[in-house]
């Protein structure tokens, strides 16, 4: 079996614990206004098999400590479920540390082989990165063409599955950082068991220039960053002690 690989990053240290091996998978249903990775959205990449990347996370595997390990990503990594769950296989056969990167987009709770794949994949990774886009349902569909709620499911799989959860909200003034989504969002976060931290990533214009490579408008033109106050507000609503 063969990957679709858009690139790796050999010292990641923002996708998941200790030092990561990253690999960016090829191809993404959803069109988040911000995302910074363009290039990632259609299909195609460079075809790896499986034993290759490990192959190649096992040179770094010294730089790892306890902590580190590999990381999937993209795009939108579980795509490939099936090529992800005969990586990660590979790698805890390794003793590596597996995570995956997701917005849980491709989880179907009403599809028993979507389900049992799922179930497959969490038997082979030790934590989920788990990007929450928006928790109002037209919202989310207005900020990446996609309904939230697969990715709010999968969120309750993982939790009934005892599988951990970092979840990660990528804050965009005037359209996440409101007070009352992130509230809601919060109230949501609640209900799982097994969230281990949540992460604020604040919104930020460095993919600007791929979309201008690629000949494309950027959708938020003119948004600025939010400021630290903002960021800080979403921080105590997110990220403070639960009850």
């Amino acid at each position: 079996m063969v990957g679709r690989i858009h690139s790796f990053e050999s010292f990641g240290t923002v996708d998941g614990p200790g030092i990561r091996f990253v690999v960016f998978l090829q191809g993404c249903p959803l069109r988040c206004q911000y995302c910074h990775n363009p290039d990632t959205w259609k299909s195609g990449g460079e075809e790896h098999t499986a034993e290759d990347i490990v192959s190649r996370a096992l040179r770094y595997k010294n730089y790892f400590g306890e902590k580190g390990g590999v990381t999937v990503t993209g795009g939108e990594p579980l795509l490939q479920i099936d090529f992800v769950i005969e990586l990660f296989t590979l790698l805890k056969e390794k003793g590596l540390h597996t995570c995956i990167d997701t917005s849980g987009i491709t989880f179907r709770a009403d599809n028993h082989e979507s389900v049992e794949k799922h179930k497959k994949l969490l038997s082979v990774t030790d934590l989920v990165l788990l990007d929450i886009k928006h928790i109002d349902d037209v919202a989310c569909k207005k900020l990446t063409g996609q309904s939230n709620a697969n990715t709010l499911a999968f969120a309750r799989f993982l939790s009934d599955h005892q599988k951990p959860i970092w979840i990660r909200q990528v804050l965009v003034p005037n359209i996440t950082d409101d007070d009352e989504s992130l509230k809601r969002t919060r109230a949501f976060i609640d209900t799982l068991s097994t969230v281990e931290k949540v992460e604020v990533l604040p919104y930020h214009t460095m993919g600007v220039v791929k979309y201008e490579k690629l000949g494309m408008e950027y959708p938020l033109k003119g948004v600025e960053a939010p400021t630290k106050e903002r960021v800080e507000n979403a921080k105590r609503i997110l990220c403070g002690e639960r009850k």
